[in-house]
């Protein structure tokens, strides 16, 4: 709120807020991880994702120099530039519990080989098969007690099966090249995994390529199922962008150090949310999703821009209050999707605008 003789201390606010960078937003977003994250993590096996997105940027010079713009088609570029963010999240609370932030040209690969040291043991990872990484896969089982993980197979699998399991499953053995043995030492010459053929009506035959070899203990039906799950992470990006952002066209920040401040004041937004939405759904014994997320936000935002007028005597009743307002946003059971993922072309009859490129640095 901007008011009579107090613009000086607003452009102060400002210049000390673009100064100040984006470590303390990280450190934020690290402390409530820290605080709170475990308790996000099922005690007897936590299912954990990884996947990326991509969010526009304002079209500043900085911005183009350093998050680039992708190309759209046709030899041409992007309206505005992109910046690459990759999550790991847990799935059956949608809690961020890290997060990666680069340039577009960047992969979603080595972006997210910085989340190893928040795996806990006694989890299973589930990643998109672009992400397929055996020698990384190893590395992970290799850390931890009951350290599993959990992938689609891509169209050209390699592997030499040792055992049949059933009809739709076999334990196989996938080997590590020379190159890949001489860079790590520690690599064996090849690694046992459990593969699983399923297909949905409609649909074309598709392979899970998983660490869990025990059958009995880890059944076909229960491993399908559970890659299922990976959508959610797909979910909570949308709950980040479409309700949270509320459907920005771009990110506000015109410097890259300013964008990743914004980006993690995001998250420790939607993971402040998400505890309370757990908390509700631990007290209420349902799972945090079948709270709306998008009603949730909106109940502690309304608290958040009037609280600032109540006693401090009256906030425990205003808290209690909140609670009592999020229990009664129980969705019914997510029904089973029996359609496609499709969406229909978006035409436009604008011009588009094109803004030239900013000149290489001599």
């Amino acid at each position: 709120m901007i008011t009579p003789g107090r613009r000086r201390s607003v452009r102060r606010a400002w210049y000390r807020h673009a100064t100040t960078g984006n470590r303390p937003l990280k450190h934020l977003f690290d402390a409530v991880f820290t605080r709170h994250g475990r308790e996000q993590l099922d005690a007897n096996r936590a299912v954990l994702g990884i996947d990326g997105t991509t969010l526009r940027v304002p079209d500043s010079d900085e911005n183009r120099a350093h998050f680039t713009l992708p190309s759209s088609g046709a030899h041409r570029e992007s309206a505005y530039p992109q910046a690459r963010v990759v999550g790991l999240m847990a799935l059956g609370s949608h809690f961020l519990l890290d997060l990666k932030v680069s340039a577009y040209t960047e992969s979603e690969e080595s972006l997210s080989s910085g989340f190893d040291e928040h795996l806990p043991d006694h989890c299973v990872l589930i990643v998109d098969r672009g992400l397929l990484d055996y020698r990384r896969f190893y590395r992970h089982q290799q850390r931890g007690e009951e350290r599993h993980w959990l992938v689609r197979a891509k169209s050209n699998p390699v592997w030499t099966v040792l055992e049949i399991l059933g009809s739709n499953e076999v334990i196989a053995e996938v080997p590590f090249r020379r190159p890949a043995r001489r860079s790590d030492p520690t690599l064996p010459r090849s690694m046992r995994i459990r593969v699983i053929c399923y297909q949905f009506p409609g649909f074309k035959p598709q392979w899970l390529l998983t660490s869990m070899l025990d059958a009995e203990r880890y059944p076909a039906a229960e491993i399908i199922e559970l890659y299922h799950q990976r959508w959610e992470l797909e979910t909570g990006f949308d709950e980040l962008h479409m309700h949270t952002l509320e459907r920005l066209e771009a990110l506000r920040s015109q410097t890259p150090d300013r964008i990743r401040q914004e980006l993690f004041a995001l998250a420790v937004v939607y993971n402040l949310v998400r505890l309370d939405m757990a908390r509700v759904a631990d007290h209420l014994e349902v799972s945090p999703l079948r709270i709306s997320y998008r009603t949730s936000l909106l109940l502690i935002r309304t608290l958040w821009l009037s609280a600032w007028v109540v006693s401090v005597g009256r906030l425990p009743q205003y808290l209690e209050q909140l609670t009592s307002d999020i229990a009664l946003l129980v969705l019914p059971a997510r029904r089973p999707r029996s359609y496609p993922r499709v969406v229909k072309i978006k035409m436009t009859r604008y011009p588009r605008e094109v803004r030239a490129s900013a000149p290489l640095p001599s």
